[in-house]
């Protein structure tokens, strides 16, 4: 456990395990937590990165600083030494993957986009109600009746239905302090995501949950469809938070792509 002193930004991450170095990003409103039941299943095998993006979890963010969240990435592996890694992300953490990619595709060794956020692929109407719920309930209530509305929201549903993992994301979400509905994000400018997709000639895996919301089911059928001969991966009965409803799946799926680099 450590952190990274950077422009506007101190960056909380933790590493364990020897080997191929793998970085894994998590999604909006969440941290490094969401990875636990990843570690014990591959720090014999690799040398496992994750931390929380800049205004997530333990990591701050200067309201005045411009960053990306993929220069911070690579920050933080030049930190550390890394000249290439497995990079790993789910929902916001895969598209920052992606981004990533696309700054630095010859130091990536493969990719895998867990339900990956991908600008530009429309969202399903049920989808998009329930995050400008999200808004409405902030601005009715403040930041508690946000995250409410947060958790209330369609791509959850299968994961509360486990009480563990629902305990978990409430846990990790009443810690996040709300960046994102209470504040303007100084974040710069990037390379579309549908722009760099076509671009990437690296292994690249998209895992997908079967119950999540159809929105991102397109963007993981858009990804696997457009960047060049990319392996896709359905979880059967879980949905957005693939790697904690399912995670000895998305274990063996990590394994893999670890042990073939």
């Amino acid at each position: 456990m450590a952190t990274l002193s950077l422009p506007g930004c101190d960056l909380y991450y933790e590493v364990e395990g020897d080997g191929v170095p793998v970085v894994l990003i998590h999604g909006l409103s969440l941290d490094t937590r969401m990875w636990d039941d990843q570690i014990p299943a591959l720090r014999g095998i690799a040398q496992v990165i994750r931390y929380d993006a800049r205004g997530f979890g333990r990591s701050t963010r200067s309201p005045d600083v411009a960053y990306t969240h993929a220069g911070d990435m690579w920050a933080l592996l030049d930190h550390l030494g890394v000249d290439s890694a497995v990079v790993v992300g789910l929902s916001m953490g895969g598209r920052i993957a992606i981004q990533a990619t696309g700054v630095h595709p010859q130091r990536v060794r493969a990719l895998v986009l867990l339900d990956a956020v991908v600008d530009g692929v429309p969202w399903d109407p049920e989808a998009a109600a329930g995050m400008q719920a999200i808004g409405t309930a902030y601005r009715a209530g403040g930041l508690a009746a946000a995250k409410a509305a947060w958790l209330d929201h369609d791509f959850f549903a299968p994961a509360r239905r486990n009480p563990r993992v629902a305990a978990r994301l409430e846990e990790m979400v009443a810690d996040y302090p709300g960046l994102a509905w209470t504040e303007k994000d100084p974040h710069g400018p990037h390379e579309p995501v549908l722009e760099v997709l076509p671009t990437l000639a690296l292994p690249t895996t998209v895992v997908v949950g079967e119950l999540d919301v159809p929105g991102f089911r397109d963007m993981a059928e858009v990804v696997a469809a457009t960047v060049p001969g990319a392996r896709k991966v359905v979880v059967p009965d879980v949905g957005h938070m693939v790697n904690m409803e399912a995670p000895e799946a998305v274990n063996e799926v990590l394994r893999g792509v670890i042990e073939s680099v």
